[in-house]
């Protein structure tokens, strides 16, 4: 049996920290059962007693900013050195490919040096007092250390937990039709999913989703795989704003000053198409939170061209792949995630598209909590209307189809209850794109002919 972590490698132990400051359940389970000592160098003990540390007090995971303020106490010249050297190794493997495997096995190591240290301590008990009860209590006690302490929801004791307004803490979406249905919106762990055919505006619904998170104080990470970085920010600029996409270069001082009132903030992260893994985003939020960010709030645009992990040769089970583990994500970082997913070619000539319309992987529909469908014709896109269809809804009821006014060029998006003043006035417009169309057509015709 291993005496300390030397035995694994440098590379190794600085691994095991970055888990330390990166996996809350993690820490929370080998808390009781971590040894500095187990360390190498002095830099490293240092550090990982300051996880403890950190931890204890806050229940919360060390960030590297808690560090600059932390280092600058060390009044030894080369230990201060040595942990700042130490601390940027740590910085420059938060992404390693491989922390999972390191988590196994630290945690298996801390178990076996507690079992260890139990027999070892028993032995002597058993010289000098042979208390067996006392030794069993001992032994026991080792077994069960770094083992899971949430044994899950006891329900009969638990009663005012469901009850209380933590029990599903939610993040509104910008529609209080959509919020009703959801109970108030989407929940940590939760994954919502927007369905609509190619060109509809599915990057301008999330973009608006994730504005609204934001206006209520959110930090909003907003992955994108097809637009660069700079083209999603100026989408969101449109939606804060109502000014036109194509004029926002015309009115830099009006956004400035209209962000300044953002309580909330945004991150925009670029992927290239079929890069990205969820793999991919779980150690960037991972890094992400290490320095300081903590994310309440997360945007994929979109699930479909992400990258399946597991390699699935058929198209429909690596897309089940990639939304099961986009959901895992969710609980994971205990947030809310938005994606949107394909409709298929067909679905363009609906007005109503339901999940029969999803493409390639119905798995999509199955694991999402939430999803909702647009359809837009190219008479809505002239009308700027559109309808949203609720195809799935874990919190309440769904089938329902609600009018919308959509205007991609300025991100306003509008759902109405069919019988509101809003909504009578959308359907009459759904209602006369057809005679609409038909006059632009024959006026074309007519001067063709003329």
């Amino acid at each position: 049996m291993e005496h300390n972590l030397s035995t694994f490698g440098h590379s190794f132990q600085i691994k095991s920290i970055i888990c330390y400051m990166t996996k809350l359940k993690f820490l929370e389970q080998i808390y009781d059962i971590i040894d500095e000592n187990m360390y190498d160098s002095d830099s490293m003990k240092w550090i990982v007693k300051e996880c403890k540390v950190h931890y204890k007090e806050y229940h919360k995971l060390i960030t590297f900013d808690v560090f600059k303020v932390k280092v600058n106490g060390i009044k030894d010249e080369i230990l201060k050195t040595s942990v700042l050297d130490a601390l940027k190794h740590l910085y420059q493997n938060l992404e390693a490919q491989d922390l999972e495997f390191v988590q196994d096995k630290t945690l298996e190591f801390f178990k076996n040096q507690s079992l260890k240290k139990a027999i070892v301590r028993s032995v002597d008990i058993l010289e000098s007092e042979s208390d067996f009860e006392k030794i069993k209590t001992i032994i026991d006690s080792a077994l069960n250390s770094g083992v899971e302490r949430n044994v899950g929801h006891e329900y009969m004791k638990m009663i005012e937990d469901r009850y209380s307004e933590q029990a599903r803490a939610t993040i509104k979406t910008p529609w209080d039709i959509v919020n009703d249905l959801m109970q108030g919106g989407l929940g940590a762990g939760e994954l919502g999913v927007i369905l609509a055919p190619a060109g509809v505006g599915k990057t301008w619904i999330l973009s608006k989703i994730g504005s609204e998170a934001m206006r209520h104080g959110k930090i909003v990470m907003h992955y994108t795989l097809e637009l660069n970085e700079e083209y999603t920010g100026l989408r969101y600029d449109s939606i804060f704003t109502g000014i036109p996409n194509q004029n926002l270069k015309y009115h830099k001082d009006e956004i400035e000053k209209k962000l300044k009132s953002i309580p909330g903030e945004l991150i925009i992260k670029q992927f290239p198409t079929k890069f990205a893994t969820v793999d991919t985003l779980s150690s960037h939020l991972q890094r992400t939170r290490s320095l300081g960010n903590q994310i309440d709030f997360i945007v994929v645009d979109y699930a479909d061209v992400m990258r399946d992990t597991a390699h699935a040769k058929e198209v429909r089970h690596a897309l089940g792949n990639i939304y099961e583990d986009l959901r895992g994500l969710a609980g994971e970082f205990e947030v809310p995630v938005w994606t949107a997913s394909q409709a298929n070619r067909s679905a363009l000539e609906e007005d109503i598209i339901d999940a029969s319309k999803v493409a390639e992987s119905y798995q999509k529909i199955m694991t999402a909590d939430f999803v909702m469908s647009l359809s837009r014709k190219v008479e809505d896109k002239i009308q700027n209307t559109g309808r949203f269809h609720v195809i799935k809804n874990r919190f309440g009821p769904d089938g329902l189809t609600y009018p919308a006014k959509v205007n991609t060029n300025t991100g306003t998006i509008e759902l109405f209850e069919s019988t509101s003043i809003g909504g009578l006035e959308q359907q009459e417009k759904i209602n006369n794109r057809d005679n609409i169309v038909r006059k632009m057509l024959a006026n074309k015709y007519k001067d063709l002919i003329e």
